[in-house]
Order: structure tokens, then sequence, then C-alpha cells
């Protein structure tokens, strides 16, 4: 047997002798969806543009240059077409069964909801969700995209319509925080899946863990892998796609 079956195998073990998982999750758990991650060679931060991503999708940049913003949103983040791979299938399917608490994700995707997992902490926000910053008014994924573009502005107010992401130089809401950290430390065993935890402050997050059984899976290498009882270096969809839920 080959080292990585033999890896699958014992996660398959820890994931049978366990009904409190807590999965936390970065975007590699979406590149198999065809959603593009921020910094993998061919990721975002590793394609040109007038401006840096980073300066893109920062609070300052979307307030001054609005326009600029949502050209870049529009081509790069809302990606037509997304469907949840196996990971995020199986992460709905072992909630399902009562094995899997929660699942904390840094992604804004909203593919572990279209999965069909219920509690899902979604420390930086969502595309599926959109506000009017004047009269506060919600908007959906589908009116936003509506818009071909320019600025998207509210049908009642006319005001500019704001993804609810958190973008640079904003904060983490606070409420979503706490829930996250709350299931984390209470957590048996927490699955880490697709992130190089290189994202503060979403990564700090898994020191409230206290559990038993720690796994990484990622394609590279994190900080935190000689922590780990499992490190398993593969796609994570792959990977998932061999778990068997009873």
């Amino acid at each position: 047997m080959d080292e990585l079956k033999e890896k699958i195998k014992k996660l398959q073990e820890i994931i049978d002798g366990t009904d409190n998982i807590v999965f936390f999750g970065g975007a590699g758990v979406s590149t198999e969806s065809g959603i593009p991650d921020f910094r993998s060679q061919d990721g975002l931060y590793n394609q040109h543009y007038k401006f840096p991503p980073e300066t893109i999708l920062s609070h300052g940049f979307f307030m001054t240059q609005t326009e600029e913003f949502y050209r870049f949103y529009r081509d790069k983040i809302l990606v037509d077409g997304a469907e949840p791979n196996a990971a995020h299938k199986k992460l709905a399917e072992l909630e399902e069964k009562g094995k899997l608490k929660a699942v904390v994700t840094q992604n804004i995707d909203g593919l572990h909801q279209a999965a069909g997992s219920r509690t899902v902490y979604e420390l930086h926000g969502s595309v599926l969700r959109n506000h009017c910053m004047k009269c506060r008014k919600s908007f959906d994924l589908e009116y936003m995209k509506a818009v071909k573009d320019g600025v998207p502005k509210c049908d009642e107010c006319g005001g500019t319509i704001k993804p609810d992401v958190v973008l640079y130089e904003e904060g983490l809401d606070d409420a979503t925080v706490q829930g996250a950290v709350e299931t984390i430390a209470a957590a048996d065993t927490l699955i880490i899946g697709g992130t190089s935890l290189v994202v503060y402050p979403a990564a700090g997050l898994i020191n409230y863990y206290r559990g038993h059984k720690l796994v990484l899976i990622n394609k590279g290498s994190t900080g935190v892998d000689s922590r780990a009882d499992l490190v398993i270096n593969g796609p994570i969809g792959e990977v998932f796609s061999q778990i068997r839920v009873d």
C-alpha cells in the first residue's frame, strides 16, 4: 500500500472514531471547483493588474475607486458555474450523519452551503450577500451578476451596493469569530484543509483547539505540520472522495 493510501486509511480511522469533528478550510478547498486561490503559482497574487489584488481588495480602494474594484471583482471573484466538489459534499455528508459539528471557512463562495452544509462560519463573508451602503437593502448574487459593468446601485435609493465580503483593512465579524472559536475549542478532532495558514487573524483561530486529533490536508506544507497527528499532502477533494461515511 502506498503512502497516500495508508494516510487516507488513517484518516478514515480518525473519522470513524469520533462524532465531534470541526473542519477549518481555505482556498484550496475550492480550487477543485475552478475557483482560483490567491497565492498559488497561477493564483491572483501572481497575475498582473494595474494594481496588486491586495490593494484592489481593500476597503480604501473600494471607497475611492469603486468602479475599478468591481471590474476586478467581476473578473476574478465572481466565478460563474462553480459547483461543490467532493470535499464540500463529503463534509456536508459528515454533518448530516452527526459526525461533523461545523465548517469554519476562509472562503467567500458559498459552496459549502450549496453542498448542503448547515453550520458554516464564514470568516471572510460571502459573495452571496450584498447590501446597499445607504439604505441597507439586501441584494443576492443574481442581482450583482446582472450588472455587467460599472458600479451596482440600489434599485430603491440609488446607493452603492457593497458585497458582504471582508476586505483588507476591515475587521472580521465579531459574532462569526466568536462562534468559530467556540466550536474549534470544543472539537475532539480538527481537520484543517486547503490552507497554508498564512492569512491572519483567521489562521490564528486554530490555536484555540484543545482536542485529541489534528489532521492537515494540503498540497504544500504549513507552519503547523509538526503539531499534527496526520499530514496528507494532496488535493483535498481527491482525499475526501475516498472517505466512507457509514
